[in-house]
């Protein structure tokens, strides 16, 4: 096809996010337009084929046979546009925004980042601590680290740890009913966020019935490195990742007291948007961060 008879791109761009959404008034959302202006440009896009690509439901919208292998074709080509502009911005984006959730933050990547920084001088880095998922829509994040199933559209997920949890404590707490050396033991000490499902599973999986845990009053901190903290500091029995606290263990802060922990399926994730894959400092990033998480998890074997 002669590119003089290529169709305007703002039409392509409302075809390619409506066929994604299946929805016109979502697509306009994410391109800042009204649904009556996405379904213009549909149709000039229609016209341009010759035929329908949607067919118009009560509820939303479905791609007709032809909308569909077009889809393909569109989301693919808007992908090597968005590269090609990224390639081509190279160092004039030399800042990396990411948005990463607290404890991966401060039992990870905090201690390891300035390696990143040495291996690449030419970008900078601003980490946001946040647990609010990244908008990526708005441009402000380039990477985000999230903890979940990995199960979020239209973004690209990278896999970094499976999260496993087990109670930790302080050894002067856990000297105060004389040691810790049953599970049930652990009822006997005030519990950290009691009412979090992590308690109830582990406490299945160890045989022990937890009674009322969930209705006792308890300190509930959120983030793990908070409750970590409180844990230390002998307020209660704390639910935490052991990978991540490894040094708090070395230094006798807190000890573990049983080898069991378990998992309910959920793991931290690399996330970032489809089109920022091949973006010289996202590249750099994801392929840093997969050699640290290497190392990280072959010291745990």
């Amino acid at each position: 096809m002669a590119r003089s008879s290529l169709p305007p791109l703002a039409a392509v761009r409302a075809f390619e996010a409506a066929a994604r959404h299946g929805s016109f008034t979502s697509a306009g959302s994410e391109l800042g337009l009204t649904q009556a202006a996405v379904s213009y440009q549909i149709k000039v896009l229609e016209e341009r084929v010759g035929q329908p690509l949607f067919n118009r439901r009560p509820r939303g919208v479905e791609l007709t046979p032809v909308g569909a292998a077009l889809s393909k074709q569109v989301g693919g080509a808007l992908d090597v546009i968005a590269d090609a502009f990224a390639e081509a911005q190279g160092n004039a984006q030399a800042t990396l925004e990411m948005s990463v959730i607290p404890t991966f933050a401060t039992n990870f990547l905090a201690e390891r980042l300035g390696r990143f920084q040495i291996a690449h001088p030419n970008i900078a880095v601003r980490l946001e601590v946040s647990e609010t998922l990244a908008d990526f829509q708005s441009g402000t994040v380039d990477v985000a680290i999230r903890s979940g199933s990995g199960h979020w559209p239209d973004l690209e997920c990278h896999k970094l740890i499976e999260i496993a949890f087990t109670p930790m404590l302080s050894p002067a707490l856990a000297e105060t009913i004389k040691g810790v050396r049953e599970p049930a033991d652990l009822l006997k000490l005030p519990i950290l966020g009691g009412a979090d499902p992590w308690w109830l599973r582990w406490f299945e999986q160890a045989g022990v019935d937890s009674g009322d845990l969930r209705d006792r009053p308890s300190q509930t901190f959120g983030p793990q490195v908070l409750e970590a903290t409180a844990a230390i500091a002998g307020q209660g029995v704390a639910m935490l990742t052991p990978a991540f606290f490894q040094e708090a263990i070395k230094n006798g802060q807190l000890v573990q007291p049983f080898d069991l922990s378990c998992s309910d399926g959920t793991a931290y994730w690399l996330t970032y948007a489809h089109s920022y894959r091949n973006t010289p400092k996202v590249k750099a990033f994801r392929t840093w961060l997969a050699q640290e998480m290497d190392v990280f998890l072959e010291g745990e074997k």
